[in-house]
Parts: C-alpha cells; sequence; structure tokens
C-alpha cells in the first residue's frame, strides 16, 4: 500500500514538474492572448486517467506563478486548468466511444481557456473581449485538438498501460 501512495505521488510530482518545465521553455509563445503552450497537449492525460487531474493542475499552478500576467494567472488559469481537466476525464467516463470522445475531450480546453483565460486578459490589459477569447481558443484548438488528439491516439495505441496509474 504505502510502495503504491509513493508511486503515485512520484508521478503525480513528475506529470506537474514536466508540464511547467515545458512551458517554461517556451514562455515567449506559452502565455499571452496567441498561445501555443505545448504542455496543454498533456491535458489529455485525464482522459485516461482521473489520477492525472492533480499533477496537471500543480503543473499548471506552478507555470503560471512565473506568469508575466501575475498572481491572477496562478489563480484563474490554474481553475480553468482544473475545470478542463475535470471534464475531460468525465467525457471519458460517460462516452464510451473512445474516438469521438477524445475528440470531444479535446474541446473543452478549447472552451474553458477561451472565457476565462480571454477575460483574465481583458481585465488585465483591456484588450478586447471577444479576440482575446478567439485568440486563446485558437491556441488551444491547435496545441489540444490538432497535435494532441493524434499524439493520444498513437500513444493509446502502445503505451496505454503505461498511462494507466
Amino acid at each position: 500500500m504505502r510502495n503504491r501512495t509513493t508511486q503515485r505521488l512520484a508521478r503525480t510530482a513528475l506529470v506537474a514538474a514536466i508540464y511547467a518545465v515545458i512551458t517554461f521553455a517556451i514562455a515567449p509563445f506559452a502565455y499571452g492572448s496567441l498561445q501555443f503552450r505545448i504542455s496543454e497537449v498533456m491535458v489529455l492525460l485525464a482522459f485516461f486517467d482521473p489520477f492525472y487531474i492533480g499533477g496537471l493542475t500543480l503543473g499548471c499552478f506552478i507555470a503560471n506563478i512565473l506568469s508575466p500576467n501575475g498572481m491572477i494567472d496562478a489563480i484563474v488559469g490554474t481553475l480553468a486548468t482544473f475545470i478542463s481537466v475535470s471534464a475531460i476525464s468525465l467525457t471519458a467516463k460517460y462516452i464510451k466511444n473512445s474516438k469521438i470522445s477524445l475528440l470531444i475531450a479535446s474541446l473543452w480546453p478549447t472552451i474553458f481557456n477561451a472565457l476565462m483565460i480571454g477575460w483574465e486578459l481583458n481585465y488585465i490589459s483591456g484588450a478586447p473581449l471577444v479576440l482575446t477569447m478567439l485568440e486563446v481558443a485558437f491556441g488551444e484548438f491547435v496545441v489540444v485538438t490538432i497535435i494532441g488528439v493524434p499524439v493520444f491516439t498513437l500513444i493509446k495505441k502502445r503505451y496505454l498501460k503505461l498511462i494507466r496509474v
């Protein structure tokens, strides 16, 4: 039992660290209204196991603490990620057709980040609300749906045992 708990804590820390490091590594592209946060591909891990919700949320929080947008990004951005990965996990649970459910699940980050981060950027900088929402949605859609779904479709076929905690 103790070994299993240690393994789960280590995996949570690893997922959080990978998310944060990837985000920091591409920082010029990871913050702002038109962002291509490659680490967001990882949110699809929650589709395969709800256990990853904690690590992904923590990783987002760590990445957003040092955001140029300040502490509001750590709060709003982390909340958007938590809601997105929770919705991804629920989609996997309730929609059983895996081909269509992964595609549907990939849209949640686009929707929630567009609304929440778009509002946040409007609040911080006074940027036009609809424009910032559309820009955030575009970046999320490209990263999570266009890139992430094919990547996770390949991963699912080969490495599903490694993904499941």
